[in-house]
């Protein structure tokens, strides 16, 4: 094999850098799977209730919960709280819109 030296000095060099990123990019995906795992420990979050009775003729649009109550949003532009441990109607908010 009769290389001329610079050729192969170039090669281990490449070969350095491909290692070197190689390297770089596990610790990164080690890292950033260290980040999932301690952001999201586990699914000790609140969780859905089993079920929502809205009012007759109301479509859900979209849900939103906190600890204490449940709020979901109708096509026809009201939303409705619900107690989160009675699931009991406490307030209905009309949307008006700006003509």
């Amino acid at each position: 094999m009769d290389e001329a030296p610079e050729e192969v000095r170039s090669l281990v060099l490449l070969r350095r850098l491909v290692t070197t990123l190689t390297a770089v990019m596990i610790v990164g995906f080690i890292v950033l799977i260290g980040f999932l795992v301690t952001r999201f420990p586990g699914a000790g979050g609140m969780v859905l209730p089993e079920s929502v009775t809205l009012p007759d003729g109301a479509r859900a649009v979209a849900y939103t919960q906190t600890e204490s109550w449940v709020a979901v949003v109708t096509g026809d532009d009201r939303i409705l709280v619900f107690d989160r441990e009675t699931m009991d109607l406490i307030q209905t908010v009309e949307i008006r819109r700006a003509d």
